[in-house]
């Protein structure tokens, strides 16, 4: 069908596989190092995935415990690491700690001869993720990012359909989320200077990264203010603009939007165009135009927490198929070389190219 029109008999047949992928086996040991808030999404996912969560870890004891009561009873709970990664039954870390903590946390887990998921944004150093990607590779395991926005329905869907070829070669890519993130209010994330641009935008990158992927990108350009009426410390308001050799790409993030909040994304291509478009990350409605036709897909699923079930069971995936998941760790630095030129280029008030920008400092 690529290469030529589509026929309206053809929309009949423009299923995508865009809901999570199970393995074919679901019992492949978890363990769980770090029972934060994120924690919860995690472990709901895998319980309603069926997968095996089989340890928790947390230096405060009591956090591991509420989550293995709330999810898996019968998981070992303990407040060392160590002795996480020395139990047989683990076969893959799970770690959600914050950046800073996490790259010795995965360097002990590869040591110990696990598979890992991390969590995003995968680390504040192009250079170590590099290294942890190469010491992955030496000791024979996979090192995947929990880039879950990947697997949000909407996301998933567009990642299909671009990759299947439907829209052609892209040419333009512009998202734009019209939202409220002020829950930040009173909580660390509120002490992050581009919490934004750095861990909220940080899955928009990867979709822009992961979309036009062979192609790098030549300039970033992005700002942010915190508002006129700043509800938080944090910057709230960002724009970023993203130049390709032969694509332009651009990001608009208004993170104070107390009334009729909107999430958008358009894609356009040499063969078709993709909108998508909701009042949230979890509502969102898509058609794809193309010569033959449109197209109005009905999609299933939640991004919380849809996409954390999809980022684990890729990885499990890819452990049974023996080879690198989709999500794996190298191909996300691309993500993060973005992510860090928008942030120094807000800094500097200047375009950056990306991957001159190596270090995050937030």
């Amino acid at each position: 069908m690529l290469g030529q029109p589509f026929s309206h008999s053809d929309f009949a047949r423009l299923d995508l596989p865009y809901r999570p992928q199970d393995p074919q086996s679901k019992h492949v040991g978890i363990g769980l190092i770090g029972c934060g808030g994120i924690s919860r999404h995690h472990l709901q996912a895998y319980a309603k995935a069926g997968y095996s969560v089989v340890a928790l870890c947390d230096i405060d004891r009591d956090k591991a415990v509420r989550q293995r009561d709330l999810f898996y009873p019968e998981a070992f709970v303990t407040d060392d690491p160590d002795e996480l990664l020395a139990l047989d039954g683990v076969a893959i870390a799970d770690i959600t700690t914050h950046p800073p903590v996490r790259p010795p946390l995965i360097e002990a887990a590869i040591r110990a001869g696990k598979h890992v998921l991390s969590q995003k944004p995968f680390v504040l150093d192009l250079a170590v993720g590099e290294r942890l990607a190469n010491l992955a590779d030496e000791c024979g395991v996979l090192l995947a990012v929990n880039q879950n926005g990947r697997w949000a329905p909407h996301f998933s869907y567009m990642r299909q359909a671009a990759g299947a070829g439907w829209l052609g070669k892209l040419a333009g890519l512009h998202f734009r989320a019209h939202w409220d993130h002020s829950w930040v209010k009173g909580l660390p994330f509120e002490k992050i200077r581009h919490l934004i641009l750095y861990d909220y935008a940080i899955h928009w990158f990867d979709m822009l990264a992961t979309l036009m992927h062979p192609r790098t990108a030549n300039r970033v350009y992005a700002s942010f203010t915190p508002g006129p009426t700043p509800p938080v410390e944090a910057n709230l308001f960002a724009q970023v603009v993203v130049e390709y050799d032969d694509a332009q790409a651009s990001l608009v993030f208004d993170g104070h939007t107390q009334r009729a909040e909107q999430h958008s994304t358009t894609l356009v291509g040499t063969r078709g165009t993709l909108h998508s478009s909701g009042p949230d990350e979890n509502t969102q409605h898509i058609e794809v135009a193309v010569d033959g036709g449109s197209w109005h897909p009905t999609l299933m699923g939640r991004w919380f927490d849809d996409g954390f079930h999809g980022a684990m069971g890729e990885l499990l995936r890819a452990i049974e198929d023996g080879r690198a998941p989709v999500h794996n760790a190298r191909d996300n630095l691309a993500s993060l070389a973005i992510c860090f030129a928008a942030v120094a280029s807000a800094e500097a008030h200047e375009p950056v190219v990306p991957g001159s920008v190596t270090k995050l400092h937030d």
